[in-house]
């Protein structure tokens, strides 16, 4: 398995991807739609799957933080496979990870004559336990699919459109009123996610002592960072429900006023 990386915040051009798609044959390549760690959607998904298929590559997507929050169109940019899970912008219990497989995809995993070494990610085994064989794999829970069903029910009620809408709307409210007390997000506009947004933290605050004073004195919890961004930046989702105005102007009334408290002491 080769890799090739940007540092975190940054997203890949087409030329880079095809480079390396060059080296050597490759079977199968994988790229991160949204990146959760930072909050960057990585664009030109169609033109990447089109380098991978010219070099006779499949594409793999993850669409964990993307799906119900941003335009998935797997078809239209002819993605192989892909996958996602529950608990994000579907707005469902976590312990469900929804996949979607192409007519390439499923004709490598049929032509496979070596046997996988993982019974849960046997998508053969998977596919005649979902056919009309509905051979033995494992027993589901009834509970997380309900719940699934549930979330997407919403997601199709408000429909796809307004969801989006919604989630973008949202965003720049936190946006703006993030630039009004000077906490500068770290993924910039043209490819920012409206569902979680990274910021920097501010000089002289120490990031984990003002999580805990949100989640004890204001019942709002955000995300640390990670890896070399650990110290440096804060998550903030506005996923599923919870991308609400009201949630939001909560938010930035708490770090106001955290932040008079810190540059008062």
């Amino acid at each position: 398995m080769d890799r090739i990386e940007r540092p975190l915040g940054e997203i890949f051009n087409v030329e880079e991807i095809d480079s390396a798609l060059k080296k050597k044959k490759y079977k199968l390549m994988t790229i991160v739609h949204a990146e959760t760690s930072t909050g960057a959607e990585q664009l030109f998904i169609k033109e990447l799957a089109a380098a991978a298929h010219k070099h006779g590559a499949l594409l793999v997507l993850d669409t964990v933080t993307s799906l119900g929050g941003i335009p998935v169109k797997i078809d239209e940019w002819d993605v192989d496979l892909a996958y996602s899970a529950s608990q994000k912008n579907l707005n469902a219990p976590s312990g469900l990870a929804p996949i979607t497989v192409g007519p390439r995809a499923q004709e490598t995993i049929e032509k496979r004559t070596k046997p996988v070494t993982s019974l849960y990610l046997d998508l053969k085994q998977y596919s005649n336990y979902w056919g009309e064989e509905h051979t033995y794999h494992h027993t589901i829970s009834s509970s997380l699919h309900f719940g699934l069903r549930e979330g997407l029910r919403l997601i199709a009620e408000e429909s796809l459109d307004k969801t989006f809408a919604r989630y973008r709307a949202n965003a720049e409210i936190l946006w703006k009123g993030l630039d009004e007390i000077s906490i500068r997000p770290f993924i910039p506009l043209e490819y920012r996610l409206p569902s979680l947004t990274s910021v920097h933290v501010p000089q002289g605050v120490d990031p984990h002592k003002m999580r805990a004073e949100l989640l004890n004195g204001y019942n709002i919890e955000i995300g640390a960072g990670f890896a070399a961004l650990r110290d440096q930046v804060w998550r903030i989702g506005l996923m599923g429900y919870s991308s609400r105005k009201e949630n939001i102007m909560l938010l930035l009334a708490a770090l106001n006023e955290l932040m008079k408290i810190r540059s008062s002491i």
